[in-house]
Order: structure tokens, then C-alpha cells, then sequence
């Protein structure tokens, strides 16, 4: 089961530009719990950003990313926090919470004025960042960031890739890594590598819209899933 999630999500990532921790992130909870779902997915994500990064740092645009990192780079801590302290009922309904939303959000294309300029990349990657560590979903407001800031796919995917590593890495420095045994590494290092090959062969073989809408699809199925689980324990 963790090892089909973990293959899956990293499919979907490389045929689509998006969607690991939003498809991955409510199976994971479940699965093992809050804090340990998030980790994972932190670690995962993380991996599969530095991959898809080593083929496209060249269009990485560094002066929109510092204050997008920095401001994340702020703010993990208090998600990080926020999944240490509080209860796990309360903790899976805010995570249910938060992916359902950030889909319909990026489902509808939002447009924020605030989200706009150097101050709406600040409050982006704040709340990237709170998001990344508390839930494991830190890419939704950097989607609607692009979106506000009119960035094309081509320019969006190789920087949510940038904001994506670093925000993964300090994710996972302020958690600690996750208390899997060896063989559990072992199926995850494997649907990871297998997944992303599976992703990157059947790359443009999907239709652009018609994958972003199945990722949505899935990620708000398994939000509203974990949201209902979260309710129902409280």
C-alpha cells in the first residue's frame, strides 16, 4: 500500500508538472498517522523536485525565488511545531482542511491581488512554507502565485521545483526524518525510482488539462476523505 501511494504520486508528478503531495498526502495520513504522513511526503517530494530540477535549473528565475524561500524558510518551523503539539484528530481535519481548499483554489485559478509583487511572493511562500511542514502541501499557493504573477507552465514548473527542494529540505530538518524500518526504505526508494520512470515515459502522452484535472480530482477526493476522518475522531 505505502510503496502503490508513493509509485503513484510520483507518476503523476513527472507526467504532469504536479500533484505528488496533494494525491499523496491524505493516503499517507491515513495510512500512517499525521505526523509520520507528513514527513514522508516531505522526504519524497523533496527527491522528486531535486530530480526534476537537474533538468531544468537553467529557467529557474533566482530573484522571484529568494523572497518566495526566504519567507518559507520562516515559517516551516511554526508548521513544524504545529504538528508536534497538536492532537491527531484535530491535526488530520486541518490537513483534510487545507488540501481540499488549496484544490479548489488552484481547481478555479484564484486571482488574489495580494499575491502579487514581491509582497505576494512574501505571503506565498510564507504560507508555502507553513503548509509544506504543518500538511505537506506547500504548492498550492505557489501555483496561485504564478498564476497572479502570469507565469507560463514552461517558466512555473522549474521553479516550483526550486521552491520545492529547499522548502522539503528545511521541512524535513525541522520534523526529523521519518521512523520507517529498512524495509519500508527500501519499497519507497523503489516506487520512487520506478514511479518517476513510469512518469517520465508516459510524459506529453497525457493531455496537459485532462492530467492536471485527474491530479485535482484525486487530491480533493483524498482531502475531503481525510477531512471527514479527522471530523468523525473529534
Amino acid at each position: 500500500m505505502l510503496a502503490g501511494i508513493v509509485l503513484f504520486g510520483a507518476s503523476l508528478q513527472w507526467m504532469t508538472g504536479m500533484g505528488f503531495a496533494l494525491v499523496a498526502v491524505p493516503p499517507l495520513v491515513l495510512l500512517l498517522g499525521p505526523s509520520e504522513g507528513v514527513v514522508l511526503t516531505n522526504c519524497a517530494s523533496g527527491i522528486i523536485c531535486l530530480a526534476g530540477l537537474a533538468q531544468g535549473w537553467r529557467r529557474v528565475r533566482v530573484g522571484a525565488m529568494v523572497p518566495l524561500c526566504t519567507a518559507a524558510i520562516c515559517t516551516v518551523p511554526i508548521g513544524a511545531r504545529l504538528t508536534a503539539t497538536l492532537p491527531e484528530p484535530v491535526l488530520m481535519t486541518v490537513m483534510g482542511a487545507l488540501v481540499t481548499a488549496a484544490v479548489l483554489l488552484v481547481m478555479y485559478g484564484a486571482r488574489v491581488p495580494a499575491l502579487r509583487g514581491r509582497k505576494g511572493a512574501v505571503a506565498a511562500g510564507g504560507l508555502g512554507g507553513l503548509m509544506n511542514s504543518a500538511a505537506g502541501v506547500g504548492g498550492p499557493p505557489i501555483s496561485l502565485y504564478a498564476i497572479n504573477a502570469g507565469w507560463t507552465v514552461r517558466e512555473f514548473v522549474p521553479n516550483a521545483f526550486f521552491y520545492g527542494v529547499v522548502v522539503n529540505i528545511f521541512s524535513v530538518a525541522a520534523h526529523g526524518p521519518p521512523h520507517l524500518d529498512a524495509e519500508r526504505w527500501v519499497w519507497v526508494a523503489g516506487a520512487l525510482t520506478i514511479g518517476m520512470m513510469i512518469g517520465r515515459t508516459f510524459s506529453g502522452r497525457l493531455p496537459e488539462n485532462r492530467a492536471r484535472w485527474l491530479v485535482l480530482a484525486l487530491a480533493l477526493a483524498g482531502g475531503m476523505l481525510a477531512l471527514g476522518k479527522g471530523l468523525w475522531r473529534l
